[in-house]
């Protein structure tokens, strides 16, 4: 055989095993890279960017705690403000000026996507991930910003369904797609710096009918395992904190 043939085939199995294997694989190949290993907790500090009909709107910094598998904590303004989102298990909670506004059922996909899916036993994560609207019997592969990705839930990148795209080196999560009807809501995880043996993301930007909505910069990103657990308890809103102004 041709030396430049058997080159480019076997450059090129790689892709077509994946392509085959079926998202369910690729998530197991995830799990098994950083189960026991993804950092338990993590803080920092967000300069949030709004957007309308693609104009800048507003910006503002936010304080975030992450706690795997399903509590985050986002305090947006000064502490004296007292305006903040908790996510707990299945339920959000929206405080403004130091008062419950709104409580209700929510399930925090997102967090489960760049994390929280290592905390799981692996069965209950694939389960998650149909809930979520992921056929893991479809796969491919493609590229994003010049880097390989294999593609979870989608036989195409030209599929409209619902679909997380992974960096092939690394394993973590890069993009998700999400359709409901006639609506389409993009994410976009970029500039990973690793932290321990897992990553996180510090810069996302998101897009609602591919019109951008908000831009998201991360700094002063630290690994947290040993959060108050009060921080995520709505009963102890206002009474403990993780950072200083």
């Amino acid at each position: 055989m041709n030396p430049r043939r058997l080159f480019f085939l076997l450059s090129f199995l790689p892709q077509v095993l994946f392509a085959q294997t079926g998202g369910k694989d690729i998530v197991k190949r995830m799990y098994e890279r950083y189960h026991g290993k993804w950092q338990a907790g993590l803080t920092f500090v967000q300069t949030t960017e709004q957007y309308r009909n693609d104009s800048l709107k507003k910006t503002a910094i936010w304080h975030e705690a992450a706690l795997f598998p399903d509590k985050l904590r986002i305090d947006m303004g000064a502490i004296a403000d007292q305006n903040a989102i908790i996510f707990r298990n299945d339920s959000l909670y929206n405080f403004r000026k130091g008062k419950l506004l709104m409580a209700g059922e929510y399930d925090d996909d997102l967090s489960f996507l760049l994390g929280g899916l290592y905390f799981y036993p692996l069965d209950t994560a694939l389960e998650k991930f149909g809930k979520y609207g992921y056929d893991l019997s479809k796969s491919c592969t493609g590229t994003w910003q010049g880097r390989p990705v294999l593609i979870i839930g989608a036989a195409s990148t030209d599929e409209h369904v619902t679909q997380l795209w992974v960096d092939q080196k690394n394993l973590y999560a890069v993009r998700m797609i999400k359709y409901n009807g006639n609506s389409k809501e993009e994410g976009r995880f970029d500039d990973h710096i690793q932290i321990g043996h897992g990553w996180s993301e510090t810069k996302c930007t998101f897009y609602r009918n591919d019109k951008l909505t908000q831009t998201e910069y991360y700094k002063d990103c630290k690994p947290a395992p040993d959060l108050d657990l009060r921080l995520f308890d709505p009963a102890s809103f206002g009474k403990v904190y993780w950072f200083k102004e």
